[in-house]
């Protein structure tokens, strides 16, 4: 896929933003939604999910900030430190919002992934059972 090139000023020739209702640029046609085989699930939840442990590891990176300590026992130092303490908890928050979305997000393609696995055992069923009558 070309990128874009800052010297010419010309966009790629592909957009580089999917349309609705696709994934890795594959649109289908159909009726609203989405539509994923089986494999997309799995490596949609499979995404999200690590994407969710890679905000809890970064958690563990805003907790220490949340423990700083000022440099000195002086006003400024305490004041800095406080300051610094209340960043590392606000970031902490959010990054625990955030993975608990992507958990959300995984929880979703799994139960996707439930209801792929259980109309391809009714349309199994039902394949089987009408060709029972033809033969």
């Amino acid at each position: 896929m070309a990128e874009y090139d800052p010297n010419t000023r010309r966009a790629p020739l592909r957009p580089l933003v999917p349309h609705s209702g696709s994934y890795d640029g594959a649109a289908e046609a159909g009726g609203a939604g989405f539509e994923y085989d089986e494999a997309t699930l799995h490596s949609l939840a499979r995404e999200w999910r690590d994407l969710a442990n890679e905000f809890r590891n970064d958690i563990k990176n805003a907790e220490a900030i949340a423990r700083t300590q000022g440099p000195g026992l002086d006003y400024a130092s305490e004041q800095n430190a406080k300051l610094v303490r209340s960043s590392g908890q606000t970031l902490a928050d959010t990054l625990q919002q955030r993975a608990d979305y992507c958990d959300s997000m995984a929880d979703k393609f799994a139960a996707a992934l439930g209801k792929y696995a259980t109309a391809e055992d009714t349309h199994a069923t039902e394949i089987g059972d009408s060709a029972k009558g033809i033969i």
